[in-house]
């Protein structure tokens, strides 16, 4: 298993331990089988992009983290990130 492998899968199940969820209650949500879920966290299954996202939906991370995971699995992040005072964020400042 490669290094970005073995930090995808660390992370995913770190983020599940978080919210204290088992493999088999996370696959009942999902709709997948445990088994499955037990080999993408082991990295002998490659997640798709869709279930990542919904795996990270379901465990309710944070946006940075779902990021982080789509970037670890070498897809392309799927939020955007700006700062508080960037430009394309003013009207929202202004009515704030």
């Amino acid at each position: 298993m490669d290094m970005s492998t073995e930090i995808l899968t660390s992370t995913l199940r770190q983020v599940r331990k978080t919210q204290r969820l088992s493999q088999l209650e996370l696959s009942l949500r999902l709709g997948v089988s445990q088994r499955h879920v037990s080999f993408v966290e082991s990295g002998r299954a490659k997640p798709s992009r869709e279930l990542l996202l919904a795996w990270l939906q379901e465990l309710d991370a944070p946006l940075v983290v779902r990021n982080e995971v789509m970037l670890q699995a070498g897809y392309a992040p799927v939020y955007t990130s700006a700062l508080l005072d960037d430009p394309a964020l003013a009207q929202v400042n202004s009515a704030l």
